[in-house]
C-alpha cells in the first residue's frame, strides 16, 4: 500500500518511535516535582523545549507545547485578542486558512467581534497590499498560514508580517504543515503547529509567543506551560515530537529536493494522460511533496475508494467526500473545481516505484468512474439545435449537474444558454470552473422555485 496523505498526518519516524519508548522508561514522573524522578522528567523536558525552540527559531522560554496543533491555535487566537482587547477586537485571517484558524474566528465573531478575510488568486497565494488593506486602527490580530494544507501553496510570510508588523499588528502563523521542512520566515509574533504534521506522535502541538507580544491565556488557570496549556504534560510523547523534528529537519534539504521532482513528475504527466484535469496550486511556491489536481465529471468519493483498492491512499478536498458535502472551502476561494479533486502529499522516503505505478494506474482509474457515471467524452460531438435548453439536475449531487451540462451544451446554437437547475452547493464552483476550462461563458446564476438556476452560454 504506497501511502500518499502526509499532509494529514507523516507516519511516524523512527527517531520519534525510538524516543517515545526511551522516554516511556525515563520521563513518566511529574516534571514540576523536586524529587529524583521528578528531576529527570524536568530535564527531559527542558531538552525537549530547547530543541524545538531551536527548530523553530525562538527563545524556549517563549515556547510552550500543546495537547494538539488544532489547541494550538485556539489558545493563540484568543489569547492574543484578549491581550490586546483594548486595541479593538478586530481580526484578519486568509480565506484558506485551516478550519482550526476559521473556527477559532467563528467564535471570536459570535461573542461581538469583527472578522476580515483577505481573498486569494487563483493558485490560491494572497496579496500582502490585500492584507495591508485590511488593516484597520482597532485590528487585534492577524493570521496566516505558512502553506496551504489542500494545495501546498507556500503564502508570503515574510512579507504580511513586515506589513504587520508596520501597523503595530502581530501576526500568528500557522506553521502546521511548512515546519518540518524548514524555519518559517520573517519577523512574525506567533506560531503554532503539530508534530503529527512532521513524522512525531499525535497529540502533541506548539505554540510560540514572541516576548513583547501582548498575550492573555484564556480560561482556567494552570501552573504548567507558562498557564497557556493547562494540564499534565504528555512528556514522552513531547519528547519524541522535539527529536522528529530535529531528525526530519537534519534530512529536509535533500528530501526536498527529491520529492519535488516526484510531484513535478505527477504535476506535468497527470494532465497529459488523464483528459480533462485541472492542476492546482501554485506551481512553484508549494510544499515539496504536496501536489492537487480535480477530475472533472467524477465523483471524487467514488475515485479515493478505487484508488484505495488500487493500493494508494490519498485524499481530497471535494464536497462529494466530505459529511456536510460542501465544497472545500480553499477550492471554493480559489475558484477552482472541486469535482474528482485528489490531493497526493508524499512523506519523506516516498519511493518513485511508487509514484510510476500511481501514474499508470490514475488513468483507467478515473476513465473507469467517469463511465459508471455516464459522463461524456473529448471525443463526442452534438448536432446543433435552436433554442435554449433547461437541465433539471435537482436531488442530484455534483459531479452529476455538471455531466449533464456537458452533455447538452453542443444542443444549443454558438450564443444559446443551457440553464442548469441544481440544489447542491457544491454546482456554484463547478459549473463556473467547467467554463473555463471548456471556453464556455458563465453568465451567472439567480434564483429558481427550486435550487438555483445556473446560466451557461454557449461560445464554442
Amino acid at each position: 500500500m504506497a501511502y500518499f496523505d502526509a499532509a494529514s498526518a507523516a507516519p511516524l519516524h523512527p527517531v520519534a518511535r525510538q524516543a517515545l519508548l526511551a522516554s516511556l522508561d525515563e520521563g513518566w514522573a511529574d516534571p514540576a516535582r523536586l524529587y529524583r524522578e521528578g528531576r529527570r522528567a524536568r530535564m527531559l523536558l527542558d531538552a525537549a523545549r530547547e530543541a524545538a525552540a531551536e527548530a523553530v527559531g525562538c527563545r524556549a522560554d517563549e515556547l510552550v507545547f500543546t495537547p494538539s496543533g488544532t489547541r494550538a491555535v485556539h489558545s493563540g487566537v484568543a489569547g492574543a485578542l484578549a491581550g490586546r482587547r483594548r486595541t479593538g477586537s478586530h481580526l484578519i485571517v486568509s480565506a484558506v486558512e485551516h478550519s482550526s484558524v476559521l473556527h477559532a474566528a467563528e467564535v471570536h465573531e459570535a461573542g461581538g467581534g469583527s472578522v476580515a478575510q483577505v481573498a486569494v488568486d487563483r493558485t490560491g497565494a494572497v496579496d500582502p497590499t490585500a492584507y495591508a488593506a485590511a488593516l484597520r486602527g482597532d485590528t487585534a490580530l492577524a493570521c496566516l498560514q505558512s502553506a496551504n494544507h489542500e494545495v501546498g501553496t507556500e503564502q508570503p510570510v515574510a512579507e504580511v508580517a513586515e506589513v504587520c508588523r508596520a501597523a503595530g499588528v502581530p501576526l500568528l502563523v500557522d506553521a502546521a504543515q511548512s515546519l518540518g521542512w524548514g524555519k518559517v520566515p520573517g519577523d512574525w509574533s506567533l506560531l503554532a503547529a503539530s508534530a503529527h504534521k512532521w513524522g512525531g506522535p499525535s497529540g502533541v502541538g506548539l505554540l510560540v509567543v514572541r516576548k513583547g507580544v501582548r498575550f492573555a491565556p484564556q480560561g482556567p488557570g494552570d501552573e504548567r506551560e507558562s498557564g497557556r496549556a493547562p494540564g499534565f504534560e504528555n512528556l514522552p510523547a513531547i519528547v519524541a515530537a522535539a527529536a522528529s523534528l530535529r531528525a526530519v529537519r537534519a534530512e529536509a534539504a535533500a528530501e526536498a529536493a527529491r520529492l519535488r521532482e516526484l510531484t513535478e513528475r505527477i504535476r506535468a504527466r497527470v494532465p497529459a494522460v488523464v483528459p480533462d484535469v485541472e492542476v492546482v496550486g501554485d506551481p512553484v511556491r508549494r510544499l515539496p511533496g504536496t501536489v492537487t489536481f480535480s477530475c472533472l465529471y467524477v465523483d471524487g468519493e467514488t475515485l479515493l475508494h478505487e484508488l484505495d483498492r488500487a493500493g494508494f491512499s490519498v485524499s481530497s478536498g471535494s464536497s462529494c467526500t466530505s459529511s456536510t458535502l460542501m465544497p472545500s472551502h480553499v477550492l471554493k476561494a480559489m475558484g477552482v473545481l472541486s469535482e474528482g479533486n485528489v490531493r497526493v502529499s508524499l512523506p519523506p522516503g516516498t519511493p518513485a516505484e511508487d509514484v510510476e505505478r500511481f501514474l499508470e494506474v490514475l488513468p483507467g482509474t478515473v476513465a473507469a468512474v467517469r463511465e459508471k457515471l455516464g459522463a461524456p467524452t473529448t471525443a463526442q460531438a452534438a448536432p446543433e439545435s435552436g433554442g435554449d435548453l433547461v437541465v433539471d439536475a435537482l436531488g442530484r449531487r455534483c459531479p452529476i449537474p455538471v455531466i449533464e451540462l456537458a452533455k447538452v451544451i453542443g444542443d444549443v446554437p454558438v450564443g444559446g444558454t443551457v440553464r442548469v437547475l441544481s440544489d447542491d452547493e457544491a454546482a456554484r464552483l463547478d459549473i463556473p470552473a467547467w467554463c473555463e476550462m471548456r471556453g464556455q461563458e458563465y453568465v451567472g446564476e439567480e434564483p429558481a422555485e427550486k435550487g438555483t438556476a445556473y446560466l451557461v452560454r454557449r461560445s464554442t
